[in-house]
C-alpha cells in the first residue's frame, strides 16, 4: 500500500479527510492530524485546522464533507442491496481516486 502514496504527499491526507467526513477517522489519526496542522499551515501558507487547510489547498467547497457523507450513505445502501459490505477505507480510496486526484 505504501507504493500508492509514493510521490503523492496529499493522497493519504485526502483519504483521511474523507474518512473524517464519513465518521470513520480513528482517534489516533485525528490526534496526529491535529499535531500536523502547524506544519501543514507552514507548508501551504494557509491558517486553520488540518481540514480547513486541506479544503483550501484543494479548493473544496465549504460543504464538501457533507457531500462526501451523503455519497457514503448512498453507496453503503447500494452495497447493502447487493449483499456487499462497503468498507470505509475502501470508499475513501475510491472517492479520492475518482474525485480528488
Amino acid at each position: 500500500m505504501s507504493e500508492r502514496y509514493e510521490g503523492k504527499p496529499l493522497l493519504r491526507l485526502l483519504e483521511l479527510y474523507v474518512l473524517d467526513a464519513i465518521g470513520s477517522l480513528d482517534a489516533k489519526d485525528e490526534a496526529l492530524l491535529q499535531q500536523m496542522a502547524p506544519k501543514l499551515s507552514q507548508t501551504y501558507g494557509v491558517e486553520g485546522s488540518w481540514k480547513e487547510i486541506i479544503q483550501s489547498v484543494m479548493e473544496l467547497p465549504d460543504n464538501m464533507q457533507s457531500l462526501i457523507s451523503d455519497m457514503w450513505h448512498r453507496n453503503k445502501e447500494i452495497a447493502k442491496q447487493n449483499s456487499t459490505d462497503l468498507q470505509a477505507e475502501h470508499f475513501a480510496m475510491m472517492f479520492v481516486d475518482q474525485n480528488l486526484s
